[in-house]
């Protein structure tokens, strides 16, 4: 059966998804669903593509929130014959963060695909497009060596992840479902169970202008947000005391600032700070429950501050609102991913959780389904310059979702 499997195929996919600027939020995003669309067409699976509306969508209480604007969006699922609920979901996002400073791609393009050395670089290549393409590739290999299975196999192909989860969430909401998915975000070949969650914050601080050559007369927004930033740091610390062992990371829980901005003019004391930034849940933690614990912490400070006192700031939560998510270690999807992994050559995975926010916890949670992340990259490499993925890694992973795939799905006989 591996014979069968296109290596060429295989990369000259992922190098077509990746020279696909699919920024979320940009008309490249919708571009690559309709392109992946048909790559599952001609596959040979039954292709459902359709437009999100998006109102609709927002107005669930359960939806996980955005963070950049979107006028258009659009759902793509590929799913082979068969009998019954798919057996198996194979899910990967198609959304990319933006590139960055293009210095810090030593004046390349960071959508060429170029491939140097077994290494192919570009934004997106590791997060996560190498594995849609595993996901594709698993397809082409069942359809070259004329399997057909008794069970279907999904292809879930969604956009909207980095900023929330948009896409595999309004993918649930349509209906489409299975017995177990693996998402094969970049895991360095490991199987993920859990991952942690991460809220989006922004906190509002108030102070009092006056010019900067007599700044004891106003109070610095920036002066009072330090106490917080000094006791947000200790929660961090605290809530990452011990921290479980699967963790790759001993922060697995960080909490960190993005965009702090305050002031509007040099020689003004600023009236005024805004810092934003990503919160750390942990596994098992509820949401809710996490908003609140933070917010205690920045009204302990300012109950105790006589200018925060009277000048309360603002806690609010826009954006993405990523809840952790896990499966147990002990299902068996995880002892069947195992055994595939074996099975084709490769030493036995390491079990581990991520520390970051996932589309899994959306498909364990409001999807009820089995779900791991096992796929090909290194998480060091995602969002980063030169994002790369390795070739080798990227088969060694498609060989091991092939052998799942007949193992779940079963082969139809003749």
């Amino acid at each position: 059966m591996l014979e069968h499997l296109d290596e060429p195929a295989l990369v000259e996919s992922l190098r077509e998804l990746v020279r696909i600027p699919s920024i979320g939020g940009t008309d490249a995003e919708v571009e690559i669903q309709d392109v992946a669309a048909g790559m599952l067409r001609d596959l040979g699976t039954e292709v459902d593509r359709w437009d999100l509306d998006l109102d609709e969508l927002k107005r669930d209480p359960l939806f996980p929130g955005v963070e950049v604007e979107r006028r258009h969006a659009v759902g793509v699922v590929g799913t082979t014959a068969g009998e019954g609920t798919p057996a198996l979901v194979l899910q990967g996002h198609l959304d990319v963060v933006p590139a960055g400073d293009p210095e810090s791609w030593l004046g390349g393009n960071p959508f060429s695909a170029e491939v140097r050395d077994g290494v192919l670089i570009g934004r997106g290549a590791c997060d996560m497009k190498s594995g849609v393409a595993a996901n594709l590739a698993v397809l082409r290999t069942l359809e070259r060596a004329g399997v057909r299975l008794e069970r279907p196999l999904a292809v879930h192909c969604v956009i909207g992840e980095e900023d929330g989860g948009l896409g595999g969430f309004a993918t649930l909401r349509r209906g489409h479902g299975g017995d177990a998915a693996v998402i094969t975000e970049p895991t360095s070949a490991q199987i993920v169970t859990a991952t942690a969650g991460a809220l989006t914050f922004r906190i509002e601080v108030a102070g009092r202008s006056a010019h900067g050559s007599l700044r004891r007369e106003g109070v610095s927004a920036f002066d009072a947000f330090l106490p917080i930033h000094s006791a947000l740091m200790a929660f961090e610390a605290e809530r990452n005391r011990d921290p479980d062992q699967s963790f790759v990371s001993d922060l697995p829980y960080a909490l960190s600032f993005g965009i702090v901005s305050a002031g509007e003019w040099s020689s003004n004391v600023p009236d005024r700070l805004v810092a934003e930034g990503r919160f750390g849940v942990q596994i098992g933690e509820d949401p809710r429950l996490a908003r609140a614990r933070f917010e205690d912490v920045v009204t302990e400070v300012a109950v105790k501050d006589p200018w925060l006192r009277e000048n309360r700031p603002v806690v609010t939560w826009p954006g993405g609102q990523f809840a952790s998510g896990h499966t147990d270690a002990d299902h068996p999807l995880v002892t069947e991913m195992t055994a595939a992994v074996v099975a084709t050559g490769g030493p036995e995975p390491r079990l581990a959780a991520g520390v970051y926010g996932s589309d899994l916890r959306l498909y364990t949670g409001i999807g009820g389904i089995p779900t791991l992340h096992y796929g090909p990259g290194h998480a060091q490499d995602a969002h980063a310059p030169l994002e790369k993925v390795e070739i080798d890694q990227v088969v060694e992973v498609t060989r091991s979702l092939v052998v799942l795939a007949l193992r779940r799905c079963g082969v139809a006989p003749r």
